[in-house]
């Protein structure tokens, strides 16, 4: 992903000029804490529960009992609901094409990044890790491949 195709990258660059990049904007927009929540967003941890694996993020006992009883605990449908990460939850993305082109981006991105993620933390499992356009915006998810 070319982080210049998100406006505000861009047009914050083109303004300073001297050859500016992402990486000069990073360090004029975003502090230590920013880099640091970006890293889980990233490179997020994973954990094995009943034989689904989750993103930690979204295990909660209570609510994982409640979807295994109500699928019967089918692993792949735990899985499907639970991994979900709904960009436009967290990140305003405009509804202007190129804003909604870089979030796209950002989604298969971060799917590259779980694919790495999930292979170091389950050398021994193979995942389906996508990044989907829906109509409340991009989501990245996975289940494993069983």
């Amino acid at each position: 992903m070319d982080p210049l195709r998100v406006r505000d990258v861009r047009e914050w660059t083109q303004a300073v000029g001297d050859d500016a990049d992402y990486l000069d904007y990073l360090s004029q927009h975003v502090g230590l804490g920013e880099w640091a929540a970006f890293t889980s967003a990233f490179m997020p941890r994973f954990m094995e529960v009943e034989g689904c694996v989750l993103w930690d993020r979204v295990y909660e006992p209570g609510n994982f009992r409640t979807w295994y009883e109500q699928l019967r605990g089918a692993a792949t449908s735990i899985e499907a609901t639970l991994n979900q990460f709904r960009l436009a939850l967290y990140i305003d993305i405009p509804e202007d094409p190129d804003s909604q082109a870089a979030a796209a981006a950002l989604a298969e991105e971060i799917a590259v990044s779980w694919r790495r993620c999930l292979r170091d933390a389950f050398p021994d499992r193979s995942f389906e890790v996508a990044a989907r356009e829906t109509e409340d915006g991009p989501v990245v998810s996975f289940v494993t491949i069983r």
